[in-house]
């Protein structure tokens, strides 16, 4: 696969429990090879007409592109927010034999 394939996504919650239940979903169903948990990032945004601050939790999930679609669908179903967050990052370079490893672990199971 080349390297322009590969993807962080990022996401923010409002709880490490939302957090942690979208992180081991992701990687369970390999629509990730993994989900960093960042537990306290402070959130400045608008909603809704008034700036608003938060605590909130943020997930660094690696992926595929091939993988985007369903791993979004997966992200709003689970997630509580309104509009949750999920931005997409291209990855320009990496260690091949973790590139290797992120395509493994996000490949869709084989149906025999």
């Amino acid at each position: 696969m080349s390297l322009r394939q590969y993807r962080v996504v990022l996401v923010s919650c409002g709880s490490i429990a939302e957090a942690r239940k979208i992180g081991r979903n992701v990687v369970e169903k390999k629509l990730a090879a993994c989900a960093n948990i960042v537990p306290s990032v402070e959130s400045i945004y608008r909603w809704k007409g008034k700036v608003e601050r938060a605590r909130e939790v943020l997930v660094v999930i690696k992926t595929t592109a091939n993988r985007l679609p369903e791993l979004e669908r997966e992200v709003k179903r689970l997630h509580s927010y309104d509009v949750p967050e999920f931005i997409v990052l291209p990855i320009i370079a990496g260690s091949p034999n973790y590139l290797a490893w992120l395509q493994e672990n996000t490949a869709p199971a084989n149906k025999s």
